[in-house]
């Protein structure tokens, strides 16, 4: 019995010390469990252990407080220009409308944390949140810009401009200037990178990564066939052949045409315009004599007539100019409104000469005589006009109608008539004459006509064919 007591008293005082250290660990787990309790209340409005916004550590700081920080961080954000390191400008970030209030974002990421996760992040690495990209305010980022852009653009013209090698026109023609490289920039380029940089989060760009490089330099090869091209236009054998006679355009004046611009050749049509209206002035047979080697009274200055053509200067002066741009050795006539050939001589060796002076009438055919007769030409009042003319048609049996000095009318039948202009003037026969040749022009001369004896009309009109000229001098 006394044995059994002491044991039952020796088990008591083992489990006491137990009991005991049971309550004493449930208590400091409870209380361990109470302050993590505290600690991740704490968390609901402060960042955790370990947080870095950027380089930025927000550990145990409410939204508020990191707001204040980013605040002050980023209105201190600068973004420079430089040029060759060095500092060009430089502009508040704020300047270009960088949002710096980020109570939302920071608000939504204390929202996402998990406050009870505190103690493990006690031992962890940091963690870094996002809080996105920098926001701007667009109105204000296109006003800065366009300042921005302003200052560029003063800036570039201070400084020396790039230039594309080209092709310049010297004492000696034209010739190949060599590109320049010069100091300025590409504005556009540089404002799109500032642009780039800036929304991306950069402080800085170098303005020299953007200066203009020549696009066109000395051994470009199609500034070269151009340079060929123009040696060609200006070299070129223009020639032009007017009343038979030929000559070329000097070199040096097509070379003065030329205009050079942007690549493309071409030239000025103005100056090719006056060079073909002086032609007209000088050639045109149309307001110019012609010099003729007359039968008894020598070389003589034959006035113009209805034979005669007149250069058409709009048409000319474009067809002249599509071939000296064609660059190929040339011939031409100028383009011409009349009744000749602007090519060839008004006359050759078959024509009919009329001397009013010696009243004889000659037909020359291949450069030999075969006809000629004395004439009665116009009375003082009504004067055969000079000129050199054509016959432009033949008819036989014709009635020439007319009006005489006193008003009354005439009208008289001829057998050949050969019209040479388009008054009514032309040579005919004439029975009414009593004689031909020496003074009679002046008592029994014509309204205008070339009276010829009737049988020598006769034969005239048999040789002659339409189209041979008729100088009247």
């Amino acid at each position: 019995m006394s044995h059994s007591k002491r044991r039952s008293h020796k088990d008591v005082s083992k489990k006491r010390p137990l009991i005991i250290g049971l309550g004493l660990s449930l208590g400091l787990i409870v209380l361990a469990g109470l302050g993590y309790a505290y600690q991740a209340n704490t968390y609901q409005t402060q960042f955790l252990p370990n947080t870095y916004i950027g380089d930025l550590n927000v550990s145990r700081l409410t939204a508020d407080e990191v707001n204040q920080k980013l605040n002050k961080t980023y209105d201190d954000l600068s973004f420079t220009l430089l040029v060759n390191d060095q500092e060009w400008q430089s502009i508040k970030k704020t300047e270009f409308g960088l949002h710096t209030d980020f109570s939302e974002e920071l608000t939504q990421l204390l929202d996402e944390q998990n406050p009870w996760s505190w103690g493990g992040r006690m031992v962890s690495g940091k963690e870094t949140l996002d809080l996105g990209e920098a926001a701007f305010d667009e109105k204000q980022l296109d006003e800065r810009y366009a300042q921005l852009e302003a200052d560029l653009t003063k800036w570039n013209q201070t400084l020396t401009p790039t230039k594309d090698a080209t092709l310049t026109r010297g004492e000696d023609g034209f010739s190949i200037t060599p590109e320049v490289q010069g100091e300025t920039i590409d504005v556009a380029k540089a404002l799109t990178a500032a642009k780039e940089q800036l929304l991306s989060g950069n402080s800085t760009l170098e303005l020299n990564e953007f200066v203009e490089k020549p696009s066109v330099t000395a051994d470009d090869p199609a500034l070269k066939e151009e340079l060929a091209q123009i040696t060609r236009i200006a070299t070129v054998e223009a020639t032009y052949v007017i009343n038979g006679v030929s000559f070329q355009i000097p070199s040096e004046l097509i070379e003065d045409w030329i205009i050079y611009q942007e690549g493309d050749v071409t030239l000025d049509r103005e100056k090719v315009y006056q060079y073909v209206t002086q032609l007209g002035a000088d050639y045109n047979t149309s307001t110019n004599p012609s010099n003729f080697n007359s039968t008894l009274r020598g070389e003589v200055s034959v006035p113009a007539g209805s034979l005669s053509w007149t250069i058409a200067p709009d048409s000319e002066t474009d067809a002249l100019m599509a071939d000296i741009l064609a660059g190929e050795a040339f011939t031409r006539s100028p383009i011409a409104q009349g009744s000749a050939n602007a090519g060839s001589p008004l006359f050759g060796a078959t024509y009919i000469e009329i001397d009013m002076v010696n009243q004889h009438m000659w037909y020359y055919k291949d450069g030999k005589v075969m006809l000629e007769t004395d004439i009665v030409t116009g009375k003082p009042t009504t004067l055969t006009p000079a000129g050199i003319f054509y016959v432009w048609n033949k008819a036989r049996d014709e009635v020439l109608r007319g009006v005489n000095d006193d008003g009354s009318k005439y009208a008289s039948p001829v057998d050949y008539w050969l019209p040479i202009d388009w008054t009514g003037v032309g040579i005919h026969d004439s029975d009414w004459q009593p004689a031909y040749g020496g003074e009679l022009w002046k008592t029994v001369g014509s309204h205008g006509c070339i009276n010829t004896p009737p049988g020598v009309m006769k034969e005239l009109y048999e040789m002659v064919e339409v189209g041979t000229p008729v100088l009247v001098f």
